[in-house]
């Protein structure tokens, strides 16, 4: 994939088929925190009102084919954000994903002054997304056993992270 067609931009009213279209994909949403979307109503309540404080969509040629989050902390926690990621099933395997991280990273830094850490969770068993997560130049940090409920399971959680001075690979 060339790079130079992966943006990240906040979601439009007109972004409302495509965002359904992937959103409503339970194979897109089984591992992120993000309940699945069964309406035109529910994506464009989606778009109106959500509450996550960074959120672009990831797009291809400006039409979206998944989303990028970050979720700061506050107070004590000021120095960190969480970071998350979803692409439309159509579109794995190719890359776009970890092209989309390394796009939101500077973002992120720069919108949020205080925050020198960025990490991300992911499912142990989602080992597509620890290849993500590598790729764009994430440390492995280590597994948190049996570490929060998702979807009626209890599940195992590795914990990756980028500092503000790290590098972004090329």
């Amino acid at each position: 994939m060339d790079s130079s067609r992966i943006t990240l931009r906040p979601y439009r009213s007109t972004d409302v088929d495509d965002l359904l279209s992937w959103a409503s994909d339970d194979r897109v949403t089984r591992s992120i925190h993000f309940t699945t979307l069964t309406s035109k109503e529910d994506a464009l309540t989606f778009i109106d009102k959500s509450s996550i404080p960074w959120r672009r969509s990831i797009c291809i040629d400006d039409r979206s084919i998944g989303i990028m989050v970050a979720r700061p902390g506050s107070g004590d926690d000021r120095c960190r954000a969480e970071i998350g990621y979803a692409l439309a099933a159509e579109y794995w395997g190719q890359g776009i994903t970890p092209m989309a991280v390394k796009l939101a990273i500077p973002l992120i830094f720069k919108e949020f002054p205080e925050i020198v850490r960025l990490q991300a969770l992911s499912d142990a068993e989602n080992k597509a997304s620890h290849r993500v997560l590598e790729k764009a130049g994430f440390i492995k940090e280590g597994m948190f056993r049996k570490y929060f409920y998702f979807k009626g399971e209890i599940k195992d959680v590795v914990l990756y992270s980028f500092l503000s001075t790290d590098s972004i690979p090329t």
